[in-house]
This record gives C-alpha cells, structure tokens and sequence, in this order.
C-alpha cells in the first residue's frame, strides 16, 4: 500500500461523510435562518424556539433522504470490501 493509495481511500471516505451529512446539515441551517429571521421580525427572544422547528425538519430530513443514504454508504462499504486483495498487498 502507497501513501497515495491510503489517501486516495481516505478521501473517498470523507466525500462520503460530506454527502451523507451535507443534506441534514443544510436542512438544519436554513431552518434556523428561518426561524431566526421570524424572531427577529415578531422580537421573540425564546431561545428554545429555535430547537423544535430544527429537530423536526432534521427528523423529517433524515426520513427523506435515508434511502439515498443508505444507498450510498451501501455503495461505499461493498466497494471496500470488494477491492480487500488490493489493501492486503
């Protein structure tokens, strides 16, 4: 194994980690501007207001793009197993 080999694979990994993540963590972001941008228009300053809103469009953000997810990280785990000889060497 090079060290161009282990990065490459490294890499992969924390593309993966970003795909997975990024629709939950972009859900979550405009969500809070959302509920910010309300606050700051009605001068509610409820800080738990915030994490009702957030948690269910995170709930709902994870229900929808679980299979996409699944599908994903299925794909990256069966590509680690598959190409095992080549990391052994």
């Amino acid at each position: 194994m090079t060290p161009e080999f282990v990065i490459g694979i490294f890499l992969e990994a924390i593309k993966t980690t970003i795909y997975l993540a990024g629709p939950i963590l972009v859900v979550g972001l405009v969500v809070g501007i959302l509920v910010s941008l309300f606050q700051a228009a009605t001068q509610i300053n409820e800080m738990t207001l915030v994490f009702v809103p957030k948690m269910l469009a995170v709930a709902v953000a994870v229900l929808v793009f679980f299979p996409w997810m699944l599908k994903l990280i299925t794909a990256f785990t069966e590509k680690l197993f598959v190409n095992m000889t080549l990391y052994v060497h």
